[in-house]
């Protein structure tokens, strides 16, 4: 972002690009939505009652304003994710872990291992930015700097998303506006535009589709979880995305991760569906709540997931036969 760029343009389309600007022009009761001069063609014109009203020069406002920009771009240079790191600690009987996890954009880890095995610890470690104050005693780094709270505000509680077993919604509200408002509340430009791609994107991850003025509270266990995938890919701005198990609602899962890969983000998730492990880059096999080892899918994993994948098409295709009332007779195919 070149402060000589932003200066000379459009204030109705410095806005548009970077809604955070709107905070800093609204400080000054400067309406931008509609202003179709640049910062400097409308600092030229202003009077001085402008000027007296605001208590500041021409010269102050152009600083003030320009510092203003240059936060912006430490900001965003500061909160670019590039990796996250789980150092070891101890398991449940205090020895110390044999492995530590190392996690990169746009990468697919599981976490593997028994039910009861510590799964969910290791992704409440990452939820928590764990500083050996669990009781695993892990550390986790972001970019390689201690996590810690600081870290965490960088991000304006955006840091972290996660995508539970149990999604329930308690709000009266339909789905439409239910997305309209998360994305008013990031500040997106394009809001409506993007809940009609969000609604557009949980219909294809979801078997089961459901309409824009749906009730929320109306949504099935696999429609709610599809609909948080596709709401965390596209509004929900946060770079690392937590899963605890997708298997068994109903949602397209190599859609649903392909979705939230392509976005730049760490996706890391507990599971115990081979399709899913397989489909993974690596993963990390707990046992007796420690990080046992670190397994990256090999050649051979690579090929057997295709088997697996025709095999899981046709189990899909004869539930989807049954479910909608046929009757399976010699000569008709499913």
């Amino acid at each position: 972002m070149d402060p000589e760029i932003i200066l000379h343009k459009p204030l109705k389309e410095i806005v548009i690009d970077n809604p955070i600007f709107t905070d800093f022009f609204h400080s000054f009761h400067i309406d931008a939505q509609e202003e179709s001069k640049s910062f400097i063609e409308l600092m030229d014109q202003m009077n001085e009652a402008f000027w007296e009203e605001r208590a500041c020069s021409r010269q102050e406002l152009t600083t003030l304003f320009i510092e203003f920009i240059n936060g912006i771009c430490a900001a965003d240079s500061q909160t670019k994710i590039e990796n996250l790191d789980v150092l070891a600690g101890v398991n449940k009987l205090k020895e110390p872990e044999k492995c530590s996890l190392h996690l990169q954009t746009g990468e697919i880890t599981c976490i593997v291992g028994p039910t009861g095995s510590g799964k969910s610890r290791l992704l409440a470690d990452i939820e928590w930015l764990a500083q050996m104050d669990t009781p695993t005693q892990r550390k986790v780094l972001i970019n390689g700097r201690e996590a810690n709270d600081d870290t965490a505000a960088l991000f304006g509680g955006k840091l972290i998303a996660q995508i539970t077993q149990n999604m329930n919604f308690v709000l009266d509200m339909d789905v439409e506006n239910f997305l309209m408002l998360h994305a008013q509340s990031r500040f997106l430009p394009n809001a409506e535009q993007m809940v009609k791609e969000v609604i557009s994107l949980a219909n294809e991850l979801s078997g089961e589709p459901f309409e824009k003025n749906t009730a929320v509270t109306f949504l099935s266990g696999g429609q709610s979880r599809a609909l948080m995938i596709a709401d965390v890919a596209c509004i929900g701005q946060a770079p690392i995305v937590l899963i605890d198990e997708i298997e068994n609602a109903g949602v397209n899962k190599k859609k649903a991760l392909n979705l939230l890969v392509n976005k730049d983000k760490i996706v890391l998730m507990a599971t115990h569906d081979p399709l899913l492990i397989l489909l993974a880059d690596k993963r990390v096999v707990i046992k007796n709540g420690g990080m046992e080892k670190v397994i990256k899918t090999n050649s051979l994993e690579k090929a057997y997931y295709k088997e697996l994948e025709a095999l899981d098409s046709t189990l899909q295709k004869t539930k989807d036969f049954f479910r909608v009332g046929n009757e399976l007779q010699s000569g008709k195919e499913l």
